[in-house]
């Protein structure tokens, strides 16, 4: 009896963790399986990076061999492997350059710049040699992705090395990556290496890159990068040689080598991307933050002076936004981060954002606010960005805002007020998508620019006006903690939402996150004491409702949402439940009403704010 009842809770365990017991091909599969189950059947990939690249500024052009040892911890039997080649974007007839021609709204960075690219101009990246574990493998380039046929099949739990000889060229910049940018940053190095794909729960991540961003795997980076030693480099990592190379790292005697060229050696533990920008006319500042990281600043020593002030003053700015997100969210867990100019505008990666740095101060301190906070909300919390843009670009959205409004003194009652205003404007336009659209199948690019960051905002801010203030920033800070260094997805924060308030919140997923439903009520009636309200809109919502008498006093309710299963706490009147389905609602107060007030915070993302307020 006691073996069938083991055997039974064998089928239905894997069976619970959406695996199927067919793919388990061996007894040693399935006790690898079992032995890596934890409570929640969670697993990820790993992938442990060794890279050397010799550059030549004068062509653009670089070598690189590398050594990957991949891990493969899921339940699987993995019998092909699939590398992104990022800088095959940029060639004329990519998929990007295409995209870009088609698109009703191009991005105007990229527009029809990479159909003009000449051969020296274009970016590649080129695998000369690919081996597993000593053997020849059969691989082919297909756009930005390498397809690659293992020699040997990775079983479960068990670890692979990839030896890889490659070859790059930078292109011209135009989205991201890129050489010479519109401010003079020689080389803006993002993207730039031949990057394993994602294997996890859902299968393959082998996307191709056309616009959207990035999903990596978690694993540790020893990189080496060789250029002309005027050079001065800032990224990911920590610099493992400093007395060799100078430039502001050094912190006893420099001793460089003879030659025309330096070896820079970095380490970045606990990573999925690494990133690098060089330039022979940086300036490197370094600024400690009390009990944090060491933040690092690189800019260009010959920009005008304004701009080398503003760069100045934002270095205490950056020390009070870490600060922030470290309280609010939860501990940087790096020793530095740096921020760098270079790219086409803001774009975050590993322990380090790429910005443009010309612009007002104030530009200059928000893009760094939204930047500095995608290391919590796309890198430490890594969402898939191309399935769930929202989760990264709206939560950052989020809370940087917050943080502005608070480190720049903004004073704002509702600094999310712009990102609903934004939002509303996309729901009543016609062309909006669901939030659960591919980032690269919009059919607008306005349409998913207002959906990843305003619509994502707006789903943060007015989870908060569901639950609770209090209760949305114990769940910011539960989700980091539960999360950090993993992949999560919609549910696991919407179901950390729910553990904190104790209140069911799936609906709320579904309808602003998974459809296009909009949220419209209205007052529809005032009759002496009794109020009837109508809900227009499919989507459902909690309402607070402002009552003012016709002695001039006010009284404030609250009305929870039935399915909801509870409400946030309130010093509000809490009157009865309005189930979903009955369109219309009406209570009695215990005095002549005067007028009503829905949402008179404006908290809700009513689509129509015009019939929110009825006066007799």
């Amino acid at each position: 009896m006691t073996f069938r009842i083991s055997v039974l809770f064998l089928f239905l365990t894997i069976f619970s963790c959406g695996s199927s017991v067919t793919t388990a091909t061996s007894n040693k599969e399935l006790h690898h399986y079992l032995k890596n189950i934890n409570k929640d059947c969670y697993w990820q990939q790993h992938a442990d990076y060794k890279m050397e690249i010799d550059v030549d500024v004068k062509s653009y052009q670089y070598t690189g061999k590398q050594e990957l040892v991949y891990t493969n911890n899921s339940p699987d039997t993995l019998r092909r492997v699939f590398y992104h080649l990022f800088f095959n974007a940029f060639q004329p007839g990519s998929e990007m350059d295409v995209r870009s021609r088609t698109i009703a709204d191009p991005d105007s960075r990229v527009g029809d710049r990479i159909s003009k690219l000449k051969p020296s101009e274009i970016g590649y990246l080129n695998v000369i040699k690919l081996e597993q574990d000593g053997n020849s493998i059969v691989h082919k380039t297909v756009g930005t992705i390498l397809e690659v046929d293992l020699a040997k099949p990775i079983a479960p739990g068990e670890s692979t090395t990839f030896h890889m000889d490659f070859k790059g060229q930078v292109p011209v910049q135009i989205r991201r990556s890129g050489r010479n940018n519109a401010e003079g940053v020689a080389l803006s190095m993002t993207q730039w290496y031949p990057k394993l794909a994602e294997y996890d729960f859902e299968g393959w991540h082998a996307d191709p890159y056309i616009a959207r961003e990035f999903h990596g795997v978690w694993g540790n980076f020893d990189v080496k990068i060789t250029i002309d030693k005027n050079y001065v480099l800032g990224g990911t990592g920590y610099l493992q040689n400093p007395n060799e190379i100078g430039h502001g790292y050094e912190t006893t005697n420099v001793k460089k080598p003879s030659g025309n060229k330096l070896t820079w050696h970095f380490i970045a533990p606990d990573v999925h991307d690494f990133t690098w920008a060089a330039d022979p006319d940086f300036k490197h500042d370094l600024l400690q933050v009390p009990n944090g990281p060491v933040l690092h600043f690189f800019y260009k020593k010959t920009m005008e002076d304004q701009y080398l002030e503003n760069w100045k003053n934002l270095q205490p700015k950056t020390l009070a936004l870490m600060e922030y997100f470290s309280k609010h969210i939860g501990e940087y867990p790096y020793k530095q981060y740096s921020v760098i100019q270079g790219g086409d505008g803001g774009m975050e990666y590993a322990m380090c954002t790429l910005i443009t740095g010309e612009g007002s101060f104030g530009g200059l301190v928000s893009v760094t606010a939204h930047e500095l906070a995608h290391t919590w909300f796309q890198f430490l919390l890594a969402t898939n960005e191309s399935k769930h843009e929202w989760m990264d670009e709206g939560f950052t959205s989020y809370i940087s805002s917050m943080a502005m409004n608070e480190v720049m003194n903004q004073n704002r009652e509702n600094p999310i007020a712009g990102s609903y205003n934004g939002y509303i404007r996309l729901a009543t336009s016609g062309v909006e998508q669901p939030l659960t659209t591919h980032a690269d199948r919009y059919q607008y690019n306005g349409a998913y620019g207002t959906s990843a960051y305003s619509k994502g905002a707006v789903f943060m801010a007015q989870l908060g006006y569901i639950m609770g203030e209090e209760a949305l920033k114990k769940t910011i800070k539960k989700y980091f903690k539960d999360f950090a260094f993993k992949h999560p997805t919609p549910n696991d924060f919407i179901r950390t939402a729910e553990k904190v308030s104790g209140m069911h919140l799936g609906w709320y997923l579904i309808d602003f996150g998974q459809t296009t439903n909009t949220i419209d009520y209205a007052v529809n009636n005032i009759d002496g004491n009794k109020v009837t309200l109508e809900r227009i809109g499919l989507m459902p919502m909690p309402l607070d409702v402002m009552v003012t008498y016709d002695d001039n006093s006010s009284e404030a309710f609250h009305i929870p949402l039935r399915m909801a299963r509870g409400h946030k706490p309130t010093i509000a009147t809490v009157i009865e439940n309005w189930a979903w389905a009955y369109p219309t609602y009406t209570f009695e107060t215990t005095k002549k009403v005067k007028s009503v007030e829905i949402d008179p915070k404006n908290h809700m993302a009513d689509v129509d704010k015009n019939n929110n307020k009825k006066s007799l």
